[in-house]
Order: C-alpha cells, then sequence, then structure tokens
C-alpha cells in the first residue's frame, strides 16, 4: 500500500535516470468501483505543468521516485479525459460525503493499492489524524503511532472506500460521476438533510443543484434548522425556489415561506400554481405556534353514507405525493366532522359496508385552529394518534391535520429550547465530542474561569498574597449562583405562568431569599466557628488565614444577593418566552456569575482592607 501523500513531490526520472520533474498529481479513471490510476502530471523545469499516461510510460513506482520506460525525448503529453479526475486537485483536503456513514468528511490522504510494479489504483480515503500526520512527515505517523501504543491507544486509520464517496467540493462541470454506488439521489430526504447540515455553508447550493425538484423539497422539509433553510431558500433562483416550494407539503411550504422577508415571500408565491399558493397563504393565515400553522389541508374527508368501496376508489385517484392517509373522516350532512374511522379498519370490512356504521358514535379527538401546537402535540402523544383534526369552532368543519411527524417536531423544538434554557447543549453527542476539552470545560465549568479573573482582580486589588487568600473562598459564592440559575430553570420549566396551581412571583421570591438567607447562615456560622479556634495573628500564616475568613463573610453577602436576584431571572424568561424568543442558558448562568463575583470582589474588598499592610 501506499498513500498519495508519499508520492507529491517525489522525482519523475526517465529510462536514463535523469530527471525531468516532480510528481504533482495522479488521475484516475472514475468509472470504476476501485479506480485505476491512468494519468500522471508532474511539474517540469521552470514549474511547467506535464501530463503523460500512466500505462503508457510508467515502469516503476515507490515512495521515493517513480521511472519511466523511455527517454524523456520519446514522451508524448496528453489531456485529462471527461471521466477523468485529479485526485490531489479534486479530492485532498475537499470536503466529500460519506454515503455509507452519512456524514460530510474532509480527505486528509489518499490511499492507494499497488497491485502490480506498474499499476497503481485508488482504495479510498483518509479521513483519520494519521492522514494529517502522514501530511506533515511520515515521522510525525510513526511518533504518534508509538505513543499511543505506549498508552494503550492505537490510531487505526479512517478509511472512506471509493465506493463510498461522493464529490461534492470540486468545479468539474465537464466531468460525469458514473461510478457504480450508492450517491445523493439515493439517500433518504433526512439523511441528506443531515449531510447538507454537516457542510460550508458556500457548498450547500451545490448539493441541491444535484437534486430535482422533489429530492430537493423533501431534503428542505427535513432540515432541523430553519435559519439555515431561510438561507439556501434565499440564494436559491426565484423560479427554482418557486417550483420546490410547490413540491413540498403545504405546512413545511408555509412554515418555510414564513421565515423569508415579505418581498420575498410573496414574489415566490405569486410564482407557484394557484392550488398549491392558496394552500399555503390559508396556513400563512394562522398564528405562529397554533395548530392552523402546522396543520396539512391534505386529508380525506367523506360523507357518512360513503361505502368502503366508495372510498378505495377515491384513494386510488389521490395524487403520488399525498400525505400518507391513517384516517379518513366522516361528515354528516351539513359536512361537519361526525367521526373518523382508520385505515386498517377499511382493509378488514366488506366494500359495501358503510363509513357513518364503521365510525360509530365515538367522540373524535380533534383541535381548533388556534389552539397552542404544543398542547395539540402533546395530546397526539397521550391518545396515540397517528394524526389529528383541526376543526373550525364555528362550522364543526375539519380544516385540516395534524400529523404525528409534526407533533415530534414540535415537541422536539420544546424540547431543545428547554435544554437551552436549562444550560444544556441541544446539539448531539457526536458534535459536542468533536468540540474539544477546553469548550466542552467552558461549557459545563464555566465558574472556573469566573473564578480565575476574580483571584486576578483581587491580587491586583489586595496585593498577591491577600488577594489570593480571599480568592480561595470565591468558588463557593460561584457555585451556589450557578445552583441558583438551576434552581430558576427548573421552577420555570416546571410551572407556566398561567396554571392555577403555579406558585406566585412573589411566593417564588420569598423563597429564594430564604434559601438564600440559609446559605449566607451556613457560611458564617463555619466563619465565626473559625474565628473562634484561629488566632487573630496579622502576620505570616495567621494573617491569609484571617484574610481568607474574610473571604468567606463575603460569600455570604454574594450568596444572599444572587438569591435576592432570582425573581428577576425568572421574570426576564417569562417575558422573553412570551414574546416568543429564545432563552440562553449559557448567558443565564453567565449573568448570574457575573453578578456574584463582582459582589464578592466589592464587599471582600472592603473587609480585607484594614488588615492589609
Amino acid at each position: 500500500m501506499i498513500y498519495l501523500s508519499q508520492m507529491l513531490g517525489n522525482p519523475v526520472l526517465d529510462a536514463n535516470g535523469e530527471k525531468i520533474g516532480v510528481v504533482n498529481d495522479l488521475g484516475i479513471a472514475t468509472r470504476e468501483v476501485f479506480p485505476r490510476v491512468t494519468s500522471l502530471a508532474f511539474r517540469g523545469p521552470g514549474k511547467t505543468p506535464f501530463m503523460i499516461s500512466w500505462r503508457k510510460y510508467v515502469e516503476t513506482f515507490d515512495d521515493n521516485e517513480v521511472r519511466l520506460a523511455v527517454p524523456a525525448t520519446d514522451i508524448r503529453f496528453s489531456y485529462l479525459q471527461p471521466n477523468e479526475v485529479l485526485i490531489a486537485r479534486d479530492l485532498l483536503n475537499k470536503q466529500i460525503v460519506d454515503t455509507r456513514g452519512m456524514r460530510v468528511v474532509r480527505v486528509n490522504d489518499l490511499k492507494l493499492s499497488d497491485t502490480s510494479s506498474s499499476q497503481l489504483r485508488l482504495l479510498g480515503a483518509e479521513v483519520g489524524m494519521r492522514g494529517i500526520l502522514r501530511a506533515l512527515s511520515p515521522s510525525f505517523e510513526k511518533l504518534a503511532l508509538r505513543i499511543g501504543h505506549m498508552f494503550g491507544h492505537e490510531m487505526p486509520e479512517k478509511i472512506i472506500a471509493w465506493n463510498y464517496m461522493d464529490l461534492i467540493d470540486r468545479d468539474l462541470s465537464n466531468v460525469k460521476l458514473s461510478v457504480s454506488h450508492q450517491t445523493l439521489d439515493d439517500l433518504h430526504p433526512a439523511d441528506v438533510a443531515d449531510i447538507i447540515e454537516q457542510l460550508d455553508p458556500r457548498l450547500r447550493g451545490q448539493v441541491f443543484a444535484q437534486l430535482d425538484d422533489a429530492q430537493a423539497a423533501e431534503a428542505m422539509a427535513e432540515l432541523d434548522d430553519d435559519e439555515m433553510a431561510t438561507k439556501i431558500m434565499g440564494d436559491m433562483n426565484d423560479v427554482d425556489a418557486s417550483r420546490m416550494l410547490s413540491e413540498m407539503d403545504p405546512d413545511d411550504a408555509a412554515e418555510l415561506v414564513g421565515e423569508l422577508d415579505y418581498e420575498k415571500a410573496e414574489k415566490l408565491l405569486s410564482l407557484m400554481g394557484i392550488k398549491e399558493q392558496r394552500a399555503v397563504r390559508q396556513l400563512l393565515g394562522y398564528k405562529d405556534d397554533t395548530a392552523g400553522r402546522i396543520m396539512t389541508s391534505e386529508f380525506v374527508a367523506v360523507p357518512r353514507e360513503a361505502t368502503v368501496a366508495d372510498v378505495a376508489a377515491r384513494m386510488r385517484e389521490l395524487p403520488e405525493d399525498f400525505e400518507p392517509v391513517n384516517y379518513v373522516y366522516v361528515t354528516d350532512e351539513a359536512g361537519k366532522l361526525a367521526g373518523v374511522c382508520s385505515v386498517r379498519r377499511l382493509f378488514v370490512s366488506s366494500p359495501d359496508e358503510t363509513l357513518g356504521k364503521l365510525a360509530g358514535d365515538d367522540e373524535v379527538i380533534s383541535a381548533k385552529p388556534d389552539d397552542d401546537q404544543e398542547d395539540v402535540a402533546e395530546d397526539i402523544a397521550k391518545y396515540n394518534l397517528l394524526a389529528m383534526p383541526v376543526v373550525d369552532e364555528k362550522t364543526g368543519k375539519i380544516l385540516g391535520i395534524v400529523t404525528v411527524d409534526d407533533a415530534l417536531d414540535v415537541l422536539e423544538e420544546e424540547h431543545e429550547e428547554d435544554l437551552q434554557i436549562a444550560g444544556g447543549s441541544s446539539g448531539d453527542a457526536g458534535s459536542d465530542a468533536n468540540s474539544g476539552e477546553l469548550v466542552r470545560f467552558v461549557r459545563h465549568q464555566m465558574w472556573f474561569f469566573f473564578w480565575v479573573v476574580g483571584a486576578v482582580a483581587l491580587a491586583l486589588l489586595l496585593g498577591p498574597y491577600d488577594g489570593l487568600a480571599v480568592s480561595f473562598a470565591a468558588p463557593v459564592a460561584l457555585l451556589v449562583a450557578d445552583e441558583m440559575v438551576h434552581y430558576v430553570t427548573s421552577f420555570f420549566l416546571e410551572y407556566d405562568e398561567d396554571d392555577d396551581d403555579a406558585p406566585s412571583l412573589g411566593g417564588f421570591a420569598v423563597k429564594g431569599i430564604a434559601l438564600g438567607v440559609l446559605w449566607a447562615a451556613i457560611v458564617l456560622l463555619v466563619v465565626l466557628g473559625a474565628n473562634g479556634v484561629i488566632n487573630t495573628a496579622t502576620e505570616g500564616f495567621g494573617a491569609i488565614v484571617f484574610q481568607l475568613l474574610r473571604g468567606f463573610e463575603a460569600v455570604a453577602v454574594a450568596v444572599l444577593a444572587s438569591f435576592v436576584t432570582a425573581p428577576a431571572y425568572l421574570v426576564v424568561l417569562r417575558r422573553r418566552d412570551d414574546a416568543g424568543k429564545d432563552t440562553s442558558g449559557l448567558v443565564l448562568h453567565g449573568v448570574a456569575l457575573f453578578v456574584a463575583l463582582a459582589v464578592f470582589i466589592a464587599v471582600a474588598g472592603v473587609l480585607a482592607m484594614p488588615v492589609m499592610g
């Protein structure tokens, strides 16, 4: 086996041993499962680029040199063919889609197989750390492997085979990849959406350009990031964007259009078909975060006198991309919703059975268009429904249905918002793992950095020894402030402001102050007990301990201040929630730590001053 990084820069020698250049790149034929190297690109004198046929001219090669079979005077130069790519130019250090792992990765090196003394084939891309180290120097790779082996941590190769690679970061309009392997077109829309979310922003449009309107619409609907979807839509040609919107389910299209600015939204809607435009505009007429906004107008409703055979004929006429039908809704003579029948029940019933009889007199669980979407989603989960009808409050007619997938999206969004407020991360574990130890430490141990800042500030204010002595008490104030934020966010998530059994803001404030007084009293008792034991010496070790006790007295004040301000955090959370704004738990924790540290430094500075010098 040999790697591209080991060949780049190697001398190219002719049959007489004369150096005619250095290896610059290798060309491969993309039509093969494991492509053969078909061309050798090298830089000649004066850095002039040349390309020759690998099969015709290369006699031998290794990781030190490439030797040709003919003298330099007999070489005839060639050009890259339409089905060929240069692997260093078009693959190395570029992003590719691993269609097996459903992820976007960067190519750090390329692994080649020398099937004979003169023939090379591309096996796959190295996407791990070894490829980076090898590109810097093979010695770095060997050293890292030895160190890892000493500590029992092996560093395996991370190779993605060519038949699981899909190229996206290249400007080769005349190259048509026809490799017999899975490509983006063959992936599930949800997998395509996951890949798009991992890409650099400048590459997302290239992925959409590879998809037809239906595939692009399905992938767009699966994107979790509304801002990203809006950006992609905004960058698209208006005609292409409107055509894609027409392919989307009305509720998904309405959600996306609702995120665009008014002028752009109106332009795209005007380019849509009349039927699709009407469906989207009807949904846009409902308020955000309501059942009406997330319902789809694609459902099957039939009069109660219709038979199973009538329904079967009706369903055969539905377009192929119609919303999956799990229930058939039964209406009375006035068109009001009168019952519901599952499709499964239709299958096991006789063709002449009427829907009115099958539906029975059971009460239909439904929602109103202005109902909060979270309440609707929770009811769908509570009653194990696949869809819930949305009914006009005045007429009783069915307006649309909220499907279980939309309900799950609502619950997931709400869960992520709760995590964000609570100071957690809404990202997946993989992204957190890749963020590095330092980032994770900052995220979960923010108080430590505030402590370091506080220690520096106190050392400047009181002098190095006294300042550091006082600062040793600061973590208690910071950790209690951190816990105070958890206390506030837990209360916010548990009790809705409108709940009858929710404690009042005044009751919350009284309880918070009581907790603060309790914490402060515990700290002061510790200080008083220590004062009774330790001599009040003002020199040497005794003076440092004395300053430490002054620090704990400052802790008591900072702890009390943290809990006294707790109601303010709750008010902010509720007001932002009422305004539909997200609140970052990390910001709340940062503000609370800053306030606690500021109070601690101010009080510690006043208390410690008399014993300085």
